[in-house]
């Protein structure tokens, strides 16, 4: 399947997190396939830099300061959407954050209130402006939630990345059993190892690349279009037969190899 046989024209999506990383990847597929794509975090001159480098494509783009784990934030990200583009056809949930990492008795209160804040009740509440219109207009959409395979296999000394990622995956299939039959598909991605600002904490452990490469079965680190075009796949109509389904990028590393 090649790019140009997916079209997005005419769609409105919102990507969190989609100024630079997976997120930007994301948008810049989406807009390749000609749609409208508000991108949204907490700096809006990464935002913008994103939405100049990608002028050119068929889509536009618009952005939106937005601290994903308030909801005031949230609520001017969908109204300013619906604004500039419309109704939301296309949600993409990538904002996430990874405090706390290291021994699970060290985690604190503040701790695992900001994760959840940001990693699961920021989807909650956009899942909550968003889908109660795409079943009003009867006209479907798809729910794209970026988790890990950290919410499928536990990360080492990442409780609380690894807590958050794995609720989003049964909320995935939850809302899934829930929208379907209003035509609203919700699927996850979860990317392994990507190369990222995010992910820096592992990517530069050389020890841990070693490891990757002798054992992962494709040898190499993730990169954000290996994610971006599966998300670009998920949000169009060629995955029109998929909803609830955790949808695996990730090397093969939940496979690894044994020496």
């Amino acid at each position: 399947m090649a790019l140009n046989d997916i079209s997005l024209a005419g769609k409105v999506a919102i990507v969190t997190g989609g100024g630079r990383g997976i997120g930007k990847s994301i948008t810049k597929h989406f807009v390749a396939a000609g749609a409208n794509v508000v991108i949204a975090s907490r700096k809006l001159e990464v935002l913008q830099a994103t939405a100049k480098e990608l002028s050119d494509a068929p889509g536009r783009i618009h952005c939106v300061a937005c601290h994903v784990g308030r909801k005031e934030d949230l609520e001017n990200l969908v109204a300013e959407t619906e604004k500039v583009f419309g109704p939301v056809d296309i949600l993409v949930n990538n904002s996430a954050t990874n405090i706390g990492q290291g021994p699970s008795l060290d985690v604190t209160d503040e701790m695992l209130d900001k994760m959840v804040d940001v990693n699961v009740k920021s989807v909650l509440r956009l899942i909550r402006l968003t889908v109660p219109k795409m079943i009003e207009r009867g006209t479907g959409g798809s729910i794209i939630n970026v988790v890990s395979i950290s919410g499928i296999q536990p990360q080492y000394q990442g409780l609380l990345y690894s807590f958050t990622k794995a609720g989003l995956i049964m909320m995935t299939r939850n809302w899934a059993q829930e929208f379907s039959p209003y035509g609203v598909r919700v699927n996850a991605l979860a990317p392994g190892l990507v190369r990222t600002d995010f992910s820096e904490f592992y990517w530069k452990n050389e020890n841990l690349m070693r490891r990757l490469e002798a054992t992962q079965p494709i040898p190499r680190i993730g990169e954000p279009d290996d994610i971006g075009f599966a998300a670009l796949f998920l949000a169009s109509d060629k995955a029109a037969y998929m909803t609830g389904q955790v949808l695996t990028v990730d090397g093969g590393a939940l496979i690894q190899r044994v020496l």
